[in-house]
């Protein structure tokens, strides 16, 4: 994931970063191709990079893809997902079942464009864990470091 703020970080207003971040979450849910079912509503929150000033921040969206009409459909959207990211300028970092009990399939990917990295997981149905009472896509979308514009107010966007 992008966290080394040395990287000169850009300088965004939390409002433009959250449309950004929002953005990106809508390309991966396009990546995914899945027309039904519901998505979670909240939109991206801003936290602050750790260990560095209190003028830099990151933008993350969790979200979800949940209530299809069968596992089958997350499944193929997942795979979608995988094969299209690298289309659309990401790089696969990590792909594969996680240390779960379930081993949940996961896969992590970097823009090679923009400063954000996705980690998505696919909730089903598995040997590991059984029938799955709730199958889902989980999709974190995480930005670099942004720099806020000077005399932006942090504490109180978080």
């Amino acid at each position: 994931m992008y966290s080394n703020p040395a990287n000169t970080p850009e300088t965004l207003s939390v409002g433009k970063a959250r449309e950004k971040t929002s953005s990106v979450s809508s390309q991966i849910l396009e990546m995914m191709g899945i027309k039904e079912g519901k998505v979670t509503e909240p939109g991206p929150g801003i936290s602050p990079c750790e260990g560095y000033p209190s003028h830099l921040y990151r933008a993350n969206h969790p979200w979800s893809v949940y209530s299809v009409f069968s596992e089958e459909v997350l499944r193929n959207g997942f795979q979608r997902l995988r094969e299209n990211l690298p289309k659309g300028g990401w790089k696969i970092v990590e792909y594969g079942p996680n240390k779960s009990k379930a081993k949940t399939l996961e896969l992590t990917a970097d823009s090679m464009k923009d400063r954000y990295s996705i980690n998505a997981e696919l909730v089903v149905s598995s040997p590991g864990a059984g029938k799955e009472s709730n199958p889902l896509i989980l999709v974190t979308v995480t930005s670099g470091c942004f720099r806020a514009p000077e005399g932006t107010k942090l504490d109180q966007e978080f």
